[in-house]
């Protein structure tokens, strides 16, 4: 069971920082008025035009393209005003180490600017979301920092203790000791939170969460020493955060997902970010990762594999299409030979296929791929 002290701090004093950003973000605006200006705001533009993918570091980066945010333009002003909002509505989080989501934070600023004025601040969270991404950028600071966090997306087991600040307790968990429900790692993984006794060789990053409860219960983790972590899906920050800093601390990272364009494109996001993410590429970013399957190589070294695959969709091509336009992932043969199979076969297979010739035999599979280097870059 995880172990809880007191701790006689209220605050662990790392709210300092992103108040003190925040007010010079605001004082910055406050002199603008003052001086009779425009009110303003500089932002690094987040379009695909200043993304691109650093071959030296190996993921997605913004360039350094800015655009102005100003009050006094009827363009801008509602978003500027939006922003600011999101940033003072922050500043009181932090002052008062209080944390939300960001759908919380949406209901916080969902009212009207007044009972002359038919209007709100937000109608919609899908307005409140890209702002919170500009405020991000304007202050070169994580969300996670501002004490906003997403829900809770991924689970982990393996040899590693974690010391989790919450609150006034300090807890020890053991996540070699979590049972079949794993540890559900959290949307926030840098503030308040320390990983030690890592004792592990390596990372195995299973794409599905019941490919993972069947590792899991198979003791594969235990049987190899592996951090097993599943992303349910589509890695969310704080999973592919925690993978980079395992990464960090020397461990070699190995990824198994679908045979298709949807799990190879997860795979990819979690080795170079993506473009909606790429103002934080490196702290989010695992370029040394490596993809172990499935492949639709393994029809060729797998017989049984050969019934298991099913028809890829319009959309599965069209991912697959646009994948290999990305030059980050087409300076790669084996990718443009995997990406052009699905396209001329119109197949997929998923990674539950391997389940086929016995329940066990996924286990065989990473183990054997992992031991002769079977992996793509």
């Amino acid at each position: 069971m995880p172990k809880k002290t007191t701790d006689d701090k209220k605050s662990s004093g790392h709210e300092e920082e992103p108040a003190k950003q925040l007010e010079m973000f605001g004082a910055k605006i406050l002199g603008d008025i003052e001086r009779k200006q425009n009110p303003s705001f500089n932002v690094t533009t987040r379009t695909r035009s200043n993304i691109s993918y650093d071959e030296k570091e190996g993921y997605l980066r913004l360039g350094s393209a800015a655009e102005e945010h100003n009050f006094i333009n009827i363009a801008q002003s509602k978003r500027f005003m939006q922003t600011v909002a999101i940033a003072a509505k922050c500043h009181d989080f932090v002052k008062q180490n209080l944390h939300t989501t960001i759908r919380g934070l949406f209901y916080q600023l969902k009212y009207s600017l007044g009972d002359d004025i038919d209007e709100n601040i937000f109608n919609e969270q899908s307005e409140s979301n890209p702002l919170i991404e500009d405020l991000e950028v304007a202050l070169s600071m994580k969300r996670e920092n501002l004490n906003l966090n997403a829900n809770r997306k991924g689970v982990l087991t393996g040899n590693m203790r974690v010391l989790d600040s919450f609150g006034d307790e300090k807890t020890e968990i053991d996540t070699s000791k979590m049972g079949r429900s794993g540890w559900a790692i959290p949307s926030d993984v840098d503030n308040d939170i320390e990983f030690v006794d890592v004792k592990a060789k390596y990372v195995i990053v299973v794409e599905k969460d019941a490919l993972w409860q069947r590792l899991n219960e198979d003791g594969f983790w235990k049987k190899e020493n592996a951090i097993l972590i599943s992303p349910q899906g589509q890695a969310a920050r704080g999973t592919r955060r925690i993978i980079r800093k395992l990464a960090d601390m020397g461990l070699p990272v190995y990824v198994f997902n679908d045979g298709d364009a949807w799990g190879w494109y997860i795979y990819w996001t979690i080795k170079t970010g993506s473009m909606n993410l790429a103002y934080i590429g490196r702290d989010i970013a695992t370029p040394e990762a490596r993809f172990i399957g499935v492949t639709m190589s393994d029809l060729e070294r797998y017989e049984f594999l050969k019934s298991m695959t099913m028809r890829a969709t319009e959309v599965d091509l069209k991912r697959a299409q646009e994948m290999l336009n990305y030059p980050w992932i087409n300076r790669h043969n084996e990718w443009v030979k995997e990406l052009k199979e699905v396209l001329k076969t119109k197949k997929k297979l998923e990674q539950d296929t391997l389940q086929g010739p016995r329940l066990t035999f996924v286990d065989d599979y990473i183990k054997e791929k992992i031991k002769n280097k079977e992996f793509m870059p």
